[in-house]
C-alpha cells in the first residue's frame, strides 16, 4: 500500500481555480496536519502485526500476501476518484476535510472489527474452546478480519489523498515544500508511536478485561493497540479539523469540467501526455518497489518465523517465540522509522550535491545487499549453512542483533525511496509547464502495480521453495540489482540546483 494519491488540481481537471485559503502559521500548519500521523499511528500497527496474527486464525501463509491486494486497488482506484472529487467538493466545510472526517470514522470502525475478530468469529459460531487449548483455525474470525482489513485500506486512502492535497492548499507563504515536511514528520511520529505500541507484550496486563476465551494474550495486546490508535486518531481528526480553515468553494465554480473523464479514467487518459523521461522513471519506480514490498509485507513474519525459530499455528513454545519475534521486528521497525525521520532532512543536499539519479541509484544498490543479507541471515538461521558452530547461543544472538541492525539501516535507503521519484516526477512535470498532479496519478501506477505482482506472487513463490520468507526476499534483491541498472541507462539527468524548489512527496 505504500502509495501516493493523484493530486489532480482544480486547474487541470477543467473545474477551475481553487478557493483562496486564509494565511496560516507555521505551527497551525503543523496542527492542521495532525491527523496524518493518527492514520500513520494505525498503519504502523498494520504493517508491524496484521500478517504474523492473520495467521493465527488459519489464514495459511501462502495466502496471506494476498490479503494486501486491498492495498493497491484502494490506491489505484479510491484515491484518484476521492481526490478528483475533492476538488470539485463545494461542501461548508471546504473541499477536503469533509473527505478526511468520513474517511476516519470509517478508519475507526474498521480497526474495532479488525481488533475484535476473534470475539466476532466466536459470536458467529468458532469454536468455543478456550484459546488457550484451541490452537486451529477460525474462519469466521478470520472472515471478519478481512472484511476489517479491507475497509481500513479503502478508508485509509480516502484520507491520505485529501490530507495531502489539504496541505498543499494552506501552504502560502511557507511554501509546498515546508508543507510537505510537515507531512512526512507526522508520518515519522505516527510510525514512532505505532511500531512502540506493536513492540510491547504488556497491553493485555494494562486492560485484562480485554481478555476473552476467543482472545488471548497476544490478541488482546493487538486489540489494546488497536483501540489505542481510534483514540489518538480521533483526537488528531479534531485538531485537523479545528485548525485546518477552508474557504468553501463556490458551487458555480464546482460545476464546471462536469462531464469530463474522472478517476482511474483520467490518469490512464494522461499516459499519452507524459513529459520527456517520464516514461523511464515509471520503469525503474516499478522495479525499485518490487525490491520494496516483499520486507514491507513479511519483515515482522520474517522476524518471527526465520530469526526466531517460532511459528503462529506451533507448540505455545513456537507460539511463544513467534511473538517476540514479532515484537522485535516492529522495534526495529520503530527505529527504523527514526533513522527514516532523520534521513529525510538528508535527502535535498544531497540530491543538490550528487543528483537524485545518482541518490536513487546507490539507495537500490545498498537495498540490493539489504535483501540479500536478510535472506542469507534467515537461511543461516535456519541451518541451511554456516557448519558446525561451537557456541550457538552465541550465533543465535548474533544473527538476532543483526536481523535487528538490518531493521533500522533499511530506513535510509527507505527515505529516498519516499522522496527521490516523486521529485523526479514533480521536476519533470514542471519542465512541460505544468500537469504535477496527473504524473503523480500515473506513478501510483507503476507503485501499486508491483503490489499487486507481490502479493499475488509472493506467497505460492515462498510456498515453491518451502523456505518461508527466504525465496521473496532473495528475489528482492534481484530486483534491486535490476532497478540500480535500469536508473543507471535509464533515468533522466535532472539539474541539482533545481531539486531544492521541487516539493518531495512520501508514501505508505
Amino acid at each position: 500500500r505504500m502509495v501516493d494519491h493523484m493530486e489532480l488540481s482544480v486547474e487541470s481537471s477543467g473545474g477551475g481555480r481553487p478557493p483562496p485559503t486564509p494565511q496560516i502559521s507555521l505551527v497551525g500548519l503543523f496542527l492542521a496536519c495532525m491527523v496524518a500521523g493518527g492514520v500513520q499511528y494505525g498503519w504502523a500497527l498494520q504493517l508491524s502485526l496484521l500478517t504474523p496474527y492473520v495467521q493465527t486464525l488459519g489464514i495459511p501463509h501462502a495466502l496471506t500476501s494476498v490479503m494486501w491486494l486491498c492495498g493497491p486497488i484502494a490506491g489505484l482506484i479510491v484515491q484518484p476518484c476521492v481526490g478528483l472529487s475533492s476538488d470539485k467538493c463545494s461542501s461548508p466545510l471546504g473541499r477536503r476535510r469533509p473527505f478526511i472526517l468520513s474517511g476516519c470514522i470509517v478508519i475507526s470502525i474498521s480497526v474495532i472489527i479488525v481488533g475484535f475478530s476473534s470475539d466476532i468469529g466466536y459470536a458467529l459460531g468458532d469454536t468455543k474452546e478456550d484459546c488457550k487449548d484451541y490452537t486451529g483455525p477460525r474462519y469466521r474470525a478470520a472472515a471478519a478480519f478481512i472484511l476489517g482489513f479491507w475497509l481500513l485500506d479503502f478508508s485509509n486512502n480516502t484520507v491520505q489523498g485529501p490530507a495531502r492535497a489539504l496541505m498543499a492548499d494552506l501552504s502560502g507563504k511557507h511554501g509546498p515544500s515546508a508543507a510537505n515536511a510537515i507531512f512526512v514528520s507526522w508520518m515519522a511520529i505516527g510510525n514512532v508511536l505505532g511500531y512502540s505500541s506493536g513492540s510491547t507484550d504488556k497491553w493485555h496486563e494494562w486492560f485484562p478485561a480485554l481478555q476473552t476465551r476467543a482472545c488471548c494474550e497476544a490478541c488482546a495486546n493487538l486489540k489494546a493497540a488497536f483501540l489505542v490508535a481510534v483514540i489518538f486518531l480521533g483526537f488528531s481528526t479534531a485538531v485537523t479539523m479545528i485548525f485546518a480553515k477552508e474557504t468553501p468553494l463556490n458551487p458555480e465554480v464546482a460545476k464546471q469540467g462536469e462531464g469530463e473523464a474522472t478517476g482511474p479514467l483520467a490518469v490512464f487518459k494522461g499516459l499519452k501526455n507524459l513529459p520527456a523521461g517520464m516514461p523511464q522513471v515509471l520503469i525503474v519506480t516499478g522495479l525499485t518497489w518490487l525490491s520494496w514490498f516483499p520486507f514491507i509485507l513479511f519483515d515482522t513474519d520474517w522476524m518471527g518465523r526465520e530469526i526466531y525459530h517460532g511459528r503462529p499455528d506451533g507448540s505455545p513454545a513456537e507460539i511463544a517465540a513467534f511473538q517476540e519475534g514479532v515484537r522485535q521486528g516492529a522495534f526495529g521497525l520503530l527505529l527504523n522509522s527514526v533513522l527514516l525521520g532523520i534521513s529525510s532532512f538528508m535527502i535535498e543536499p544531497m540530491c543538490r550535491k550528487l543528483g537524485a539519479r545518482t541518490v536513487w541509484i546507490a539507495s537500490q544498490v545498498l537495498v540490493c545487499i539489504a535483501m540479500a543479507l536478510v535472506a542469507i541471515l534467515g537461511a543461516w538461521s535456519l541451518g541451511d549453512f554456516g557448519g558446525n558452530v561451537q557456541d550457538a547461543a552465541a550465533t543465535e544472538k548474533g544473527l538476532k542483533t543483526s536481523a535487528l541492525v538490518l531493521f533500522v539501516f533499511l530506513g535510509l535507503p527507505f527515505a529516498v525511496l519516499c522522496s527521490v521519484p516523486f521529485a523526479m516526477t514533480a521536476q519533470l512535470a514542471a519542465s512541460k509547464g505544468g500537469g504535477q498532479g496527473l504524473c503523480t496519478g500515473i506513478l501510483n501506477i507503476s507503485i501499486v502495480t508491483p503490489q499487486m505482482i507481490v502479493a499475488i506472487g509472493a506467497g505460492p513463490w515462498d510456498e515453491l521453495f518451502g523456505k518461508g520468507n527466504i525465496p521473496a526476499f532473495a528475489l528482492a534483491s534481484v530486483f534491486a540489482f535490476a532497478s540500480a541498472v535500469a536508473g543507471t541507462i535509464m533515468l533522466p539527468k535532472m539539474s541539482k540546483s533545481s531539486f531544492r524548489s521541487v516539493s518531495m512527496g512520501g508514501g505508505h
